[in-house]
């Protein structure tokens, strides 16, 4: 089953995609960083929902 693209949550919320630009848009929006902000931090930390929002609070 393919990505429902309509939807504003991700459906994996414990997973933080970037290849997804309804996904990014909410993480960006969450965590009001930039899109380069939270692919710094998905590198930094991987793609854990709650291990990037550390990472940016930190």
């Amino acid at each position: 089953m393919s990505d429902n693209k309509t939807l504003r949550a991700p459906q994996d919320a414990s997973r933080i995609s970037l290849s997804e630009d309804y996904e990014v848009d909410y993480w960006t929006g969450k965590f009001g960083v930039s899109r380069d902000k939270l692919a710094d931090a998905v590198k930094a930390v991987g793609n854990g929902a709650k291990a990037v929002e550390r990472y940016l609070k930190g």
